[in-house]
This record gives structure tokens, sequence and C-alpha cells, in this order.
């Protein structure tokens, strides 16, 4: 098992918040801009990480810091387990015609593990089959963003009032079944189709410290994390009730 040894720590009057399946960071900048520091962990490199880091199995480094008491240090956890065998596009499109390959759904283990953690936590996810509770859903139209990016988040450990959905206005920009439709949203995910430039990504998602494409794409809006980040701090009545 992986020992939780390669993240550094400062202590300081901000709640700490581990960030897990982390990728490029955009949850993690949010909840930083919230009020957190944050610690990621995530399987792949990620140099554009703009947070202390561990690469490792998440699930691995999760029940590492469980076993030995360091999950502690933290306040809250947020968990992004990749989406791909649940999410819209897998079992429409992509599965019905036998396209991609096989995904594992890592939605039950995580929040296993969370559970064990005895912290509150969210557990994110995309629209489609995923098996969490809808307790809250976020869209870019309630922030003003460039894409409509709607995400489902499972709360445990606390509540969070839901907020109403905003209704979009207009079109995500882009080719469909041969013919293309013009629009205020541009599709982040894929490449292809009329699909937009990666400096057209970075200003829809409010993202400037990555250009890989694949993390744009697979980012969650910092606008989402920081609205959870401060829903949660304020259920907490205050830093210091959680630090």
């Amino acid at each position: 098992m992986t020992q939780p040894t390669h993240i550094r720590r400062v202590r300081g009057s901000r709640p700490r918040l581990l960030d897990v399946f982390s990728c490029a960071g955009g949850a993690g900048t949010g909840y930083e801009r919230a009020g957190f520091e944050v610690d990621g962990v995530d399987i792949a490199d990620r140099p554009n990480y703009p947070f202390p880091y561990h690469r490792g199995d998440a699930l691995e480094y999760l029940a590492a810091l469980i076993a030995t008491g360091e999950i502690r240090r933290y306040a809250f956890v947020h968990a992004s387990p990749p989406c791909q065998d649940k999410c819209a596009l897998t079992v429409g499109t992509n599965r019905s015609r036998g396209w991609g390959g096989t995904h594992v759904d890592l939605v039950a283990p995580t929040r296993d593990l969370l559970d064990r953690t005895g912290l509150p936590y969210i557990i994110e996810q995309p629209n489609g089959r995923a098996k969490i509770r809808k307790d809250l859903t976020l869209c870019g139209e309630m922030f003003g963003l460039g894409v409509i990016r709607h995400r489902n988040f499972e709360v445990s450990g606390w509540t969070v009032n839901r907020p109403a959905h905003v209704p979009h206005r207009g079109r995500v920009r882009g080719w469909r079944h041969g013919e293309y439709f013009d629009g205020p949203y541009v599709a982040a995910y894929g490449n292809g189709g009329g699909k937009p430039t990666v400096p057209e990504l970075q200003a829809a998602m409010g993202i400037t410290w990555t250009d890989v494409r694949e993390e744009l794409t697979e980012a969650i809006p910092p606008a989402y994390g920081e609205w959870i980040g401060r829903a949660f701090l304020a259920s907490a009545g205050t830093l210091g009730a959680v630090a």
C-alpha cells in the first residue's frame, strides 16, 4: 500500500481539503478560492496541478491516509471518480456503436472509503447513469460561463441548499448529425466537430493554468468548487469550526 508521505503540509488557519482524482485542479482551484488549503491525488502525471499533490492510485492513497490516521489533517474531501463507465456519452452513442473501451466504475469503492474517513465529503459525476444521489446539480450558466457542463454531486456529512437551475441562453456551438449550430456555449469534450480551440476552452471554463486539451475537457469549472466550498464553510459556521 502506498504510504502518504509525498505531500508537504504547512500549518495555517485555513482548513485542509483532499482533492481525490484531482486531474488538473479545476475543482481544487475553486476550493482554494473559497478558503481551503488543497492537496490532490491522481494516478496520472499532473505537472499543471497548482497545489501539492501525490501521484498514485487515489483509492490506495486514501486507504493509507485512513490507516495511518493522517486523514484527520483534513476537514473535507472532494472526489471525482472516473466517469467514462456511466457518463451520458459512453452509455449513449459510444456504447450503441461499440466505440470506446471497457471502463471501471469506481463510485462505490470511493464512497466506501469516504464513509470510513468520518469526514464530510462530496462525490462529483456528470449526467448519466452513475449511481450517486443527485443532492446538488450545478450548471455553467449559473456562473455566467461559456459552457453548460452539468455536474451532479452527492453530499454526505453536511447539507446544502440546491439552487434553481438557470434556463440556458441557447445551444452548444458545433456540428450535430451533419448540421452546424451556433450558440453561446462551447462543447468542452472531445475533439473535432466544431469543437473550441484551447484558448476558447480556457476562457469558457475559467481555467488559465493548463493548456492541455484533455485536462480542460475533463475539468470541473473552478466556479463550481468555489460555490461548494463557500457553502460548506458557511454551513460549518466559521473557518475555525473546521480548521
